[in-house]
């Protein structure tokens, strides 16, 4: 990436220097705190180092490396790939190329699809405006010149029309995504996170598009050279995350995790959630930001991938990839033989010695409970009404250290199992 603006230093290597930021835009960026630490951090050379001949990978020895001190910036979206279950570590490298290719030839299909339909789709521009109006009618000729493409007959499809009304939001959330970034000053760079986005939503017209899901995908685009690699990287994410943003007339998903969220405080810090309950602070709201877009706004670009790697690392199950390629063939037991164990990242493996395999609490949530933490007396004392509560919070951005909030994180995860065991 060419870079056009100011970057931090940070242990003697130039690691902003992969994500540039705009020089304008320096001083209301969050300050960042990683630093590519020898010997803790997963470099290029530890990386490679962890495959075999014919590509298997020592999944174990990665994460590792990688729940010690992050991974390093030239390598992320390639690892990024094998922690969320784009890969099997068992798998060859003539098998991943195999898969790669024919994901590639999928994603590239669908796209002509969407062009189809939308001819911007894939030309390097995107839309701010709307295409067709609500009831389906081509809007007036006039708006063509906003747009440089409109609807030019009746949309009676639902499933179609219901698309293209999104298109225009997506593109609005484009133009606000990351703009401090240099990456971002091209417009085409702007125009492959609108066409992932308008893909994904035309694929998944259960969740459709939610404000949030761009900023989860943004660094999908910038870490992943190739488009249709990127778009399966995102869609592996949200496959953890979709839940979240499924929403109704009456209920947001993300509800789910607050209500989590509150559980967890309750049990481990039962003064701190009366006060919150007190305030009709009870049902989290205040995080809703936090959980969905996995703390974008509170730590810098760099600090929030090295975060969500952390977690991910964390969270890592060897059985994730075939849960997604061959559900009906996964086999989730692994025992209590230690080996394996090692296989899984740090959270998930409490789970499983406890023998729960099921559905279970992210790490996330447990990430939110450390920052509630870490405002514990602040809150206390200081908090009289719900502003209070998310002005004290508002004031961790570039504040907080990404590796001592999951630090904290698993330490008040191990708290929150002791005593729901002891209620057992």
């Amino acid at each position: 990436m060419i870079c056009c603006g100011f970057m931090w230093k940070s242990g003697g290597e130039d690691l902003q220097g992969f994500y540039p930021v705009r020089s304008e835009c320096v001083a209301d960026v969050p300050r960042t705190r990683f630093k590519s630490r020898a010997g803790k951090t997963l470099s290029a050379r530890k990386w490679h180092a962890a495959f075999t001949e014919d590509g298997h990978l020592d999944m174990e020895r990665v994460l590792r490396r990688i729940q010690r001190g992050g991974i390093h910036p030239s390598i992320k979206g390639e690892v990024w790939e094998f922690l969320l279950g784009g890969y099997d570590p068992d798998s060859t490298f003539d098998e991943r190329n195999k898969l790669r290719n024919h994901r590639r030839e999928q994603y590239y299909g669908w796209k002509e699809e969407c062009r189809n339909m939308v001819p911007l789709v894939g030309s390097g521009k995107f839309v701010t405006m709307a295409v067709v109006a609500e009831d389906g009618q081509p809007l007036e000729e006039s708006s063509v010149e906003n747009q440089g493409w409109l609807v030019k007959t009746a949309i009676t499809d639902k499933r179609v029309l219901q698309w293209m009304l999104v298109l225009s939001q997506i593109g609005l959330d484009v133009v606000r995504t990351d703009r401090y970034l240099c990456f971002y000053e091209s417009e085409s760079n702007q125009a492959r996170l609108w066409d992932i986005l308008s893909i994904y939503t035309w694929l998944n017209p259960d969740i459709g598009y939610v404000q949030g899901m761009n900023d989860i995908c943004s660094p999908m685009i910038i870490l992943l050279e190739d488009e249709a690699d990127a778009f399966w990287c995102f869609e592996r994410a949200m496959r953890r995350l979709r839940e979240n943003f499924r929403t109704t007339a009456t209920s947001m998903g993300v509800q789910t995790q607050l209500g989590m969220l509150s559980q967890v405080i309750k049990t481990v810090d039962p003064r701190l959630h009366q006060h919150l309950e007190d305030l009709d602070g009870g049902e989290y709201l205040f995080a809703i930001r936090m959980l969905m877009v996995l703390f974008r706004r509170e730590f810098s670009f760099l600090d929030s991938l090295y975060l969500w790697e952390l977690m991910w690392a964390m969270e890592y199950n060897p059985n994730k990839f075939a849960s997604y390629e061959e559900p009906q063939n996964i086999n989730n037991s692994s025992g209590q033989d230690p080996r394996l164990l090692k296989q899984y990242g740090k959270f998930e493996r409490k789970y499983i010695k406890n023998g729960q395999n099921e559905q279970h609490n992210t790490l996330a949530v447990f990430v939110v409970a450390s920052v509630l933490e870490t405002k514990n007396k602040r809150l206390l004392k200081e908090a009289k009404g719900l502003d209070d509560v998310v002005q004290i919070l508002g004031g961790i951005a570039g504040n907080l250290d990404a590796r001592k909030a999951c630090k904290e994180a698993l330490k008040i995860h191990e708290k929150f199992l002791k005593k729901a065991n002891n209620k057992q």
